[in-house]
């Protein structure tokens, strides 16, 4: 009954076999391995991209944070929505790497921005001439931390918006696949043909041990990351055991499976969850990811037992049984019906 994060589930077995295969032999370093070669075309492939510039970093957070300092300058500000996972999670890290460039907290409606309000937040900027910040990219999570997705429809009102001022636009896509499975619609439908000009994609929280692709849709900006990746200290001497991750993840739709499979289970939780008298949503969960409440009696149930997720509202110290408190939960691709209905059975009591 492990819900606190898709971050804690296990790699994937193929994903493992991939490294040991990896593991074999000798290889050229820095990314000049021949399994590198294959990511690359493999993922111009899925993204129906020739000629994108494709990178491998380790974590979520140097996704992100190289690609924005790539895409800004120092004395702009980067706009994303008050929930965003750059400014929620990442200590820091967009404003360290682009040398100084601040994030402006657009507002939003269930962790969604709108195109009115990031209309606002931009002509809000770059208007007080050299005394205040100018306009940076436009960073958009999808999914987003509250467990929503952005519509191809939303994502591209965004990217019209982000057009209309001349600022590229960065997809943080570290639950890519779960927002794509979500939408049934394709890499590219979600990307650059709504006007995305640079996506972190993510791996690591979905069956991989830890990798995340860097796409550039405009290769022009392919000499500047691979500088700043290198300065940061994000290029690894053994290129191979991302590359040997990301291609396994590649390989048969893996990566499309393990999304699946996660948000599955979490329909079933859901589902599961709404024939509970008592039981409230924050949001509606799209993708992997749910926000509910219901009593601290479940609760303790529930911890007494080994359940492992995240109180988000509430305390689970207090007198009152029934007083509702809020979970955060996240399934994983390992997730099995089991644990599910064990879980369920815990809140109902």
């Amino acid at each position: 009954m492990f819900f606190a994060s898709d971050n804690s589930g296990p790699a994937h077995p193929k994903v493992m076999e991939a490294l040991a295969r990896a593991n074999e032999s000798y290889a050229m370093p820095y990314g000049a391995d021949p399994l590198m070669n294959e990511v690359r075309t493999r993922i111009r492939e899925i993204f129906e991209a020739p000629e994108a510039a494709v990178y491998l970093v380790a974590t979520g957070t140097a996704a992100n944070s190289i690609s924005l300092a790539t895409l800004s300058q120092p004395w702009d500000t980067i706009f994303c929505a008050t929930q965003a996972h750059i400014h929620e999670d990442e200590c820091n890290a967009p404003e360290f790497y682009t040398g100084g460039a601040k994030l402006t907290l657009v507002p939003s409606d269930h962790a969604k921005m709108t195109p009115a309000a990031l209309r606002c937040a931009i002509e809000a900027e770059e208007s007080r001439g050299v005394h205040g910040p100018q306009r940076g990219p436009v960073s958009i999570t999808n999914v987003t931390e509250r467990g929503t997705v952005y519509s191809v429809a939303e994502l591209t009102a965004l990217c019209d918006i982000a057009k209309q001022y001349n600022l590229p636009t960065h997809l943080d896509g570290a639950r890519f696949a779960n927002a794509l499975v979500s939408l049934g619609c394709t890499p590219s439908e979600m990307t650059w043909k709504a006007g995305i000009d640079a996506v972190s994609f993510g791996g690591t929280k979905n069956g991989c041990m830890g990798v995340e692709a860097v796409i550039f849709f405009d290769p022009k900006h392919a000499w500047e990351f691979e500088l700043r990746r290198k300065r940061g200290a994000h290029l690894f001497s053994k290129h191979r055991y991302l590359s040997a991750q990301m291609l396994a993840y590649l390989t048969d739709d893996l990566w499309l499976d393990c999304a699946r499979q996660s948000n599955a289970a979490n329909i079933h939780l859901v589902r599961g969850l709404k024939q509970i008298d008592g039981v409230t949503f924050l949001h509606d969960p799209d993708a992997n990811m749910t926000f509910a409440g219901w009593s601290r009696a479940g609760h303790k149930r529930l911890h007494d037992a080994g359940a492992a997720y995240y109180i988000w509202e509430g305390s689970l110290d207090g007198a009152n049984p029934d007083e509702v408190l809020t979970a955060r939960m996240v399934a994983d691709w390992s997730m099995n019906d089991a644990n599910i209905d064990r879980f369920l059975e815990l809140v109902r009591g």
